[in-house]
């Protein structure tokens, strides 16, 4: 297990260099990069490189025995609307991915599931984080219904408490959630 981790830990680095290379030649014109254009055209693609990411996941794959099958990468960089800059990498090897069972996944992904939850973690992240405040927001429903939603995003790890009262989106999961929101896009 130790060598596994020195290994993902090595992966890690790697692609965070590589990404920092990346940045370090513009490539990626970050205000741009919203997804959320006409046809999700990004600035990468208007540059007539628009798997400019794969290509170099693609590159380093037999450099790590932990990658030699393949690689998954989730990567990002935004602004928040609250001004709040994120960044945040994570990648795995793809041995064995599909041979592990995934059911305990499927309670962190099932937080997601609800409407209310996905609309309750957006203004979250858009700075509506006091339970007050978000109480007064009639789409999250009664206070109950609203404690009973912070609960299961709380358990599933998509929200913390900030401090009595208050919560917010953990940094390592601000750039998965936004992927899930992109992923389920049609």
């Amino acid at each position: 297990m130790e060598a596994r981790n020195s290994e993902m830990e090595m992966l890690r680095r790697d692609l965070q260099a590589l990404t920092e290379r990346v940045d370090a030649l513009g490539v990626a014109d970050r205000g741009g990069m919203d997804g959320g254009s006409a046809g999700g055209e990004t600035a990468a693609l208007a540059a007539g490189d628009e798997f400019w990411a794969l290509t170099q996941l693609q590159s380093r794959l037999a450099d790590h025995p932990a990658t030699a099958t393949g690689a998954v990468l989730l990567v990002g960089s935004a602004t928040l609307p609250t001004g709040e800059a994120v960044a945040w990498q994570q990648s795995t090897g793809t041995e064995g991915l599909c041979e592990v069972s995934w059911e305990d996944r499927a309670t962190v992904l099932a937080a997601l599931a609800h409407p209310v939850r996905v609309e309750l973690l957006r203004h979250v992240l858009g700075g509506i984080r006091a339970t007050a405040e978000l109480a007064a927001i009639e789409s999250l429903g009664t206070t109950g219904q609203l404690h009973h939603h912070l609960r299961q995003l709380l358990a599933a790890g998509w929200l913390r408490r900030q401090g009595r009262g208050s919560y917010e989106v953990p940094a390592a999961r601000i750039v998965p959630l936004l992927a899930c929101m992109v992923a389920v896009e049609r």
